[in-house]
């Protein structure tokens, strides 16, 4: 039996390439924790954006980080069924 992967994804409300990755992560019927970085309160935005400076991304969005590991910044469908398998 495979380990579920632990799944987390930072993304914005009105971010198309977002939006594509949730439905894309749902079509998978991967389980994960999202974010959407541009509906947060002023104080846990800066707290997001404190971990995401942690990470190596090119700042744009969406980010998933997959088992506290492996960042994928951006949308890249074949990366994130890659990393999903």
């Amino acid at each position: 039996m495979k380990r579920k992967k632990r799944v987390k994804l930072f993304a914005l409300s009105t971010c198309v390439w977002c939006k594509r990755t949730k439905r894309l992560l749902n079509d998978l019927g991967v389980e994960y924790d999202g974010v959407d970085v541009d509906l947060l309160s002023a104080s846990e935005e800066r707290k997001v954006r404190a971990i995401l400076d942690d990470l190596d991304t090119d700042g744009g969005y969406p980010i998933l980080v997959i088992d506290n590991k492996e960042v994928i910044s951006g949308f890249d469908e074949d990366r994130i069924r890659e990393a999903l398998e």
